[in-house]
């Protein structure tokens, strides 16, 4: 069985290393114990470090992280990526995603490793392809969506589901992260169809409404904008693996209140998501979002978790 999990790590950066708050991030994805894991908000102090020291500052911080987590981000260098780290930025702001795995469970195909930037990404999408034990690899990337735009979301989604097509069908992999907004997968119920996350925003009244809501609803009706997970899950291209399993939904954010980091007016959501394509699917095995402690000190979002059968993978289609 292989474990991928997600963690949004809140601002993790170099300077914090052996702090409370870096520790219990580390405590929380051991407790999870992933091989292979996502990671977003890895972050530089850009007014501290000149432009051209972003990515190798990133890079310290991601292989820090990773080794204290037991884990690796470690690919090879080339003159194109020359920090050998699986990570990606957008350019413009030094805001990182990253993936993280164990090195004795699964590996990365040589090569394999791509980041995505500006102009398709707010924040970057870190890829590779991982032999798993499967009948072939699996794309893994680590995504963070766009926070202010549901129009750009919607576009990223896009990109996202191009980097996992092939013709005629799917890849076999997953898109783990922070998507910055609610889920469009459907649930039946009473022979109902209705979306499997309820509409949070519907009593919600602050200027914020705009970044998530349907522009036409908002004052009225207050509908949470999907249309970013509708794209990506249109035909059945990708499956929310909570929404797969059955699992009852929980909110991944939420759990801090004002006064700890960052505001937040949106209260208790489930924006950190594990989407599987197609071929993907039928592996599926366990799903869970992981509360303690540790995970609800470290960060503003909890981390989440699948668990996958590499022989019920199939080839893309």
């Amino acid at each position: 069985m292989i474990r991928i999990a997600n963690l949004n790590a809140y601002k993790l950066n170099l300077d914090a290393r052996g702090s409370a708050a870096w520790q219990a991030r580390v405590a929380a994805v051991h407790e999870i114990g992933p091989h292979i894991l996502g990671l977003q908000e890895v972050v530089v102090d850009e007014s501290a470090t000149a432009k051209h020291e972003w990515d190798e500052t990133a890079a310290e911080t991601i292989k820090a992280f990773a080794a204290d987590c037991g884990l690796t981000a470690t690919v090879e260098s080339t003159p194109g990526y020359p920090y050998g780290t699986a990570m990606a930025a957008n350019s413009h702001r030094p805001w990182y995603t990253a993936l993280l795995w164990n090195a004795d469970a699964v590996s990365v195909v040589p090569g394999s490793y791509r980041p995505y930037g500006a102009p398709d990404f707010w924040h970057g999408f870190a890829t590779a392809r991982f032999d798993i034990g499967a009948c072939e690899p699996v794309t893994v990337g680590s995504y963070h969506g766009d926070p202010f735009r549901p129009d750009f979301r919607a576009n990223e989604a896009l990109r996202v589901k191009g980097i996992y097509r092939r013709t005629g069908g799917a890849k076999p992999g997953f898109a783990i992260g922070d998507f910055n907004a609610p889920s469009a997968a459907t649930v039946v119920e009473g022979g109902v169809r209705r979306y499997y996350d309820a509409e949070p925003y519907l009593d919600q009244d602050h200027d914020d409404l705009e970044y998530q809501v349907i522009p036409d609803t908002i004052g009225g009706e207050q509908l949470a904008d999907r249309e970013q997970t509708h794209a990506l899950l249109r035909r059945g291209f990708m499956v929310d693996a909570a929404v797969h399993l059955g699992v009852p939904p929980h909110p991944t954010v939420g759990h801090w209140k004002d006064g700890t980091g960052d505001p937040d007016p949106w209260g208790p959501r489930r924006i950190d998501l594990i989407l599987a394509t197609r071929p993907t699917a039928p592996a599926l095995v366990r799903y869970g979002v992981h509360r303690s402690k540790a995970a609800e000190a470290g960060s503003d979002h909890l981390p989440i978790w699948v668990d996958v059968d590499p022989s019920k993978v199939e080839g893309g289609a």
